[in-house]
Parts: C-alpha cells; structure tokens; sequence
C-alpha cells in the first residue's frame, strides 16, 4: 500500500471519529443538532493541519506540500469556527473576529514560510 493510500485510509478513519465525537456531543445535550455540520468542518480542519505535519516529514514528488495543507486545514478552521460562532450565539461580530484572526495568522506564517 502506497503512502498516499494509508494517507487517505487514515483521513478516513479519523473523518468516521470526527462524525462519532459530533454526534455524541449532540446527544448528550452539549450542543444543538443544527450544530453538528460546523463542528465537524471545524473538527475536520484541525485533523488537516495535523495531516500537514506528516506531509511536512514525508513529502511526496507529486503531491500538494505539507504548507498548502496547512492553509487549507486553517481555513476549514475558520470556516467552521465562524459558523458555528455564529449559531452559537447569534453575533457576527465573533464570526468576523474569528475569520479575520485565522487570516491573520495565515499570513504570518506565509511570511514566515522558508523555502
């Protein structure tokens, strides 16, 4: 089995587990079932950028480097933190706040990033 391949076995797992962990949260009453999706969006996010750390210590020839991972994992984070913010507690400005914040810490790392 390639690496590629146990790569995407193991996203699969942990995507099954994201999905156990939000619907358990939601049973026990923690949170509202309309909140299940952005919980898993943000939950989903923060396994990409752990993903971006094993890329970053296997890189592959052909494939997208550990840094675009790592944006695409901030950016489901913030997509999915600003939601469920939102329909938490029903303020846009915490949304913003934390989109922006997101934003901002992805461009420090561009700015930071060696080649």
């Amino acid at each position: 089995m390639a690496v590629g391949e146990k790569l995407g076995l193991l996203s699969f797992g942990v995507f099954l587990i994201i999905i156990v962990i939000s619907i358990i949260v939601c049973a026990i009453n923690l949170i509202d079932w309309t909140l299940i999706a952005p919980l898993i969006l943000l939950l989903s996010g923060c396994w990409t950028i752990g993903l971006s750390g094993i890329r970053a210590s296997n890189p592959q020839k052909y494939e997208r480097g550990p840094f675009s991972t790592f944006a695409w994992g901030l950016l489901m984070v913030a997509l999915g933190g600003s939601w469920f913010l939102y329909a938490y507690t029903s303020n846009s400005l915490y949304a913003l706040a934390v989109i922006l914040l997101v934003l901002a810490a992805l461009a420090i790392a561009a700015a930071l990033k060696r080649k």
